[in-house]
């Protein structure tokens, strides 16, 4: 049924040339229809098949661009995601929760590069796709538009958006495009340990003082219904998924996941000893899962539109920190090239094979600087 649906919808695409024209493109200007035809009767079959879309494979210039726009703001949101933790690192209480928090803050900083990198493989460059970060052409997600007001809040993105990312990136890693799946399976690796700690620290100062009880509490208060947001909006308003679930590269619908995210959080919110902010939240029998309350998508729609507590202050930072580091970038590449091998291909250009050398590591240090 899968196939059927990606046929339907990538039918439109026949004709339509990419402008690289290069492999893994769609039909070229004055290519027959009846090969692209062919590429696409391919393209569908393997994707019925759940077998893996390779770089070099023939695929849809739509399906291209949902990948391309889906794995850039996934690397946005964990590079802009490293701000409202990283702003606790020397406040942190002990050199033990500084030392975990320094680690996950590293980490995303990896995952970033991952999926930049993956998104490389169709076609696009880091360089391109930051660019249009901060020109604000392209989207992060909403959820690190908040404030970390205290300690607890570290917790809290811990265990609600660590842990929605997970329930959210685990089906991923069976996405149809084999670069992003095989990103996913490391990522989420790391991710469930960020879950952990978050469920830990929280654990902790629910089992503290009363102060520190209470400040847990007001945590999940705050990151509780944005958590719930990340998953996108409901179904009927959700303008990509369900193409992307006809290609899938998504496995599940943004409501699934979300009832599925509730009734993960429920039982282990009792286990912490903390409440949910929804007096809504109860077992549906019939359904085999929680009911939970009406999201404010209003409130979504305000931080996406640029007006949450703290999206200026996100863009600007990310925006001074990679001008900030443009000179590690220039003497990464100039160290790259000056050790670059003498003999290069007329196809690989000095500069070229520098700029490949250089490009992971030197933007790892501006994102981790």
């Amino acid at each position: 049924m899968a196939a059927v649906t990606a046929h339907q919808t990538t039918q439109k695409t026949l004709g339509t040339a990419n402008a690289a024209g290069g492999a893994g493109s769609t039909a070229a200007a004055g290519e027959t229809d009846a090969p692209a035809a062919d590429h696409l009767a391919a393209f569908d079959a393997a994707v019925a098949a759940d077998e893996r879309i390779e770089p070099r494979d023939w695929m849809p210039d739509a399906y291209r661009a949902t990948l391309i726009r889906q794995m850039a703001q996934h690397a946005h949101s964990e590079i802009i995601g490293m701000q409202p933790e990283a702003n606790w690192i020397t406040r942190a209480p002990s050199l033990r929760r500084k030392a975990i928090l320094m680690a996950k803050v590293q980490d995303e900083a990896g995952h970033g590069l991952y999926l930049y990198s993956a998104a490389e493989t169709l076609g696009t460059s880091r360089e391109e796709l930051l660019d249009k970060l901060h020109a604000g052409r392209q989207r992060y997600s909403s959820i690190f538009n908040y404030p970390t007001l205290t300690w607890a809040d570290v917790g809290a993105i811990g265990w609600l958006v660590d842990g929605a990312a997970i329930t959210n990136q685990v089906p991923l890693c069976r996405c149809s495009y084999g670069p992003y799946a095989r990103a996913m399976v490391r990522i989420c690796k790391e991710e469930s340990f960020h879950q952990r700690q978050g469920y830990e620290l929280l654990l902790a100062l629910s089992r503290g003082t009363e102060a520190q009880h209470a400040m847990a509490q007001d945590a999940v208060n705050r990151w509780w219904w944005p958590s719930l947001m990340m998953f996108g909006p409901p179904d009927d308003a959700s303008s990509h998924s369900e193409q992307s679930m006809a290609w899938k590269i998504k496995r599940h619908s943004n409501d699934e996941l979300r009832r599925r995210f509730v009734d993960i959080c429920v039982p282990q919110a009792e286990a912490l000893g903390l409440e949910l902010p929804d007096p809504d939240i109860r077992w549906n029998e019939e359904l085999g899962g929680h009911d939970f309350g009406a999201i404010d998508w209003s409130e979504f729609q305000e931080v996406l539109k640029g007006n949450g507590p703290c999206n200026d202050q996100r863009i600007s930072q990310r925006r001074r920190a990679h001008e900030e580091g443009a000179w590690v970038r220039d003497a990464a590449a100039a160290y790259a090239a000056k050790h670059a091998p003498a003999q290069t291909s007329p196809r690989t250009p000095a500069s070229a094979s520098a700029s490949a050398q250089t490009s992971a590591s030197a933007q790892h240090v501006e994102e981790t600087a």
